[in-house]
């Protein structure tokens, strides 16, 4: 299992404040699962998000779930968990 540490909530953030589709549907309290389907939508709206974010901190923590995801994309089998608190 990996995952991406994201202490400062700075995904959840991204997410609350976007107005694409899917990532404004994150809730940063209840667990979210995608899988394989999802993704090219989703890694999208990570990429889009990346190009607007200022802060490299921001810039990291979405690399790092696209990076993910894009596991996802290359084993149907596998799922992206987006954990809430």
């Amino acid at each position: 299992m990996e995952f991406v540490q994201d202490g400062a909530d700075l995904f959840s953030g991204l997410c609350v404040n976007s107005c694409l589709p899917m990532l404004n549907r994150v809730d940063p309290y209840r667990t979210q699962i995608l899988t394989s389907v999802d993704m090219p939508q989703f890694i999208s709206e990570v990429d889009a998000t990346c190009d607007l974010v200022k802060g490299q901190r921001e810039r990291d923590i979405l690399e790092k779930i696209r990076e993910l995801a894009e596991r996802c994309v290359e084993a149907a089998s596998l799922e992206l968990h987006l954990q809430g608190d």
